[in-house]
């Protein structure tokens, strides 16, 4: 080997394409006919929740370099283009799955979603009085014209563009209007069935409205339309060092996350090059941003209608976790750690050990103070709750809470703010790094000496997640390490 090839520039594998390359192998699952099929229409709905994130958190960099026409870094307007092609090229592969090999699967398993012309009379008569009781009331079609400029369009929500004819009660021609869907509308209903027969058959929301938008604009004919989605830059840039109180700052961006710079506009296959051309020059956006589909225009929404299907033989078996085999239910943690440490396995050995053990630290009278590291705990807070509690029970409770969990941000805030009001120290952790650990330290009183006892984990302290993730937890009441775990609380506390 030369001695240039020491010196040689490494090589790293490109970081925004590794991420579409990993989710090019989630897509795979949803391809697999062993995957039982509400199993594979989910994970069609991950892969558009992760590509969501993806434009949410890393694409905005490649964008501004396309629009500036400015290398940023590694970033360049080649770059915008080599993830707009990979991009579009992965979203074709979903909707051909979607389209081509699931949906006539779930028709022949006895599952369908019906559009307006596959309804017969009596559905139609049931969709035109659900939409008239549940939609409608709802629905607020704004027309533009110089007194109605173009709306706030939030990320990622569903919206159709309409083109009309004619005029409007005030006599206005006014040839575009936008109606913005609320997100408390379900996005698929069950309808009845056809007499005799055992498909069950659903309606999805836009397509409701669309065989309903010309009920909104009384007088005028809708000529064309499509419906729209728009991804946003979402990441909060909070400047720690200048700000005085990091959580107000947080929560004054998160009234703004939903109307961030627009990144990527998602239309019906159909929609007309006026139409798209229009939302293109509304949101700012270059043609490559553009996203023709062949399908509702949010994939992530199937998660709905899955669970909406009683189909166990398709999905996979559900599986339930066993008690920790190092714990015996019944006995006392303090007891047991006292013979020797436990390693927990997880989702295979049950999390509601964990929470068995900071309950016990809670309702024990010999316990003096619980600390606990919150990074994303989900926004039931179960644990936050116990903590709450403790303060109630007169034990000292400090909390170290991570605010800058992305997309956690608003659930760590209330779970802050909680423990606040009962009297509980909260600490946000080091400016400038985040708090990643999962920790929690309990201190008591044992016959006249302290004695600690901790609970350190791969996996967040999040119920729900701990049933999916696969993480390790351990649990000890060893000197040295719970001595290491006191110094890390103590220099998260007052750095």
């Amino acid at each position: 080997m030369s001695v240039n090839s020491f010196n040689a520039k490494p090589a790293f594998l490109d970081r925004d394409q590794s991420i579409l390359a990993f989710n090019e192998r989630v897509l795979d699952w949803a391809r697999r006919p062993e995957v039982p099929l509400l199993e594979r229409l989910r994970y069609l709905a991950i892969v558009s929740s992760n590509l969501d994130e993806f434009f949410e958190v890393r694409f905005a960099p490649h964008l501004s370099a396309k629009l500036t026409n400015e290398q940023r870094g590694p970033i360049t307007a080649q770059t915008f283009a080599d993830v707009s092609a990979k991009v579009h090229e992965l979203v074709a592969q979903q909707y051909a799955i979607y389209n081509d090999e699931l949906m006539p699967l779930m028709e022949k398993r006895g599952i369908k979603i019906l559009t307006h012309s596959e309804r017969n009379a009596r559905q139609r008569r049931w969709v035109k009085e659900y939409f008239m009781q549940e939609v409608q009331p709802l629905l607020l079609p704004i027309g533009l014209d110089p007194s109605h400029p173009f709306p706030q369009v939030a990320n990622k929500s569903l919206n159709f563009i309409v083109r009309l004819s004619g005029r409007d009660a005030f006599g206005r021609e006014n040839e575009v209007a936008i109606v913005k869907v609320p997100r408390a509308l379900p996005r698929f209903a069950r309808i009845p069935g056809v007499k005799g027969s055992k498909q069950i058959h659903f309606a999805s929301i836009s397509s409701i409205i669309r065989s309903h938008l010309n009920d909104l604009f009384p007088g005028r004919t809708v000529t064309e339309f499509s419906q729209f989605r728009v991804t946003r830059h979402s990441d909060l840039a909070v400047d720690e060092e200048e700000v005085k109180n990091l959580r107000t700052a947080l929560r004054l961006g998160l009234q703004q996350r939903h109307y961030g710079q627009a990144l990527r506009l998602e239309v019906s296959a159909g929609s007309s090059e006026f139409l798209s051309d229009f939302l293109l020059q509304q949101f700012g956006l270059p043609p490559e941003s553009l996203y023709r589909v062949a399908g509702p225009v949010n994939l992530v929404r199937l998660n709905q209608l899955i669970d909406m299907v009683d189909a166990p033989a398709l999905r996979f078996e559900r599986y339930q976790p066993g008690w920790p085999t190092q714990l015996t239910p019944g006995q006392s943690f303090f007891e047991r750690l006292k013979q020797g440490d436990v390693l927990i396995h997880q989702p295979y050995e049950n999390f509601d050990a964990v929470l068995a053990f900071l309950r016990e630290a809670v309702e024990d009278p010999d316990v003096l103070a619980i600390k606990q590291t919150i990074y994303r705990t989900g926004s039931k807070g179960e644990m936050a709750d116990l903590l709450r509690e403790a303060v109630r029970r007169g034990k000292e409770v400090t909390a170290v809470v991570e605010l800058k969990a992305r997309f956690d941000e608003e659930a760590n805030i209330n779970h802050a703010e909680q423990l606040e009001s009962v009297g509980a120290q909260v600490v946000y952790g080091i400016v400038g790094l985040k708090t990643h650990a999962k920790m929690l330290l309990v201190t008591r009183r044992e016959g006249g000496k302290i004695r600690r006892y901790a609970h350190v984990s791969t996996g967040n302290y999040n119920p729900g997640t701990a049933k999916l993730y696969t993480d390790v937890s351990y649990l000890t009441s060893d000197d040295a390490l719970t001595a290491d775990l006191e110094q890390v609380f103590l220099h998260l506390a007052s750095q």
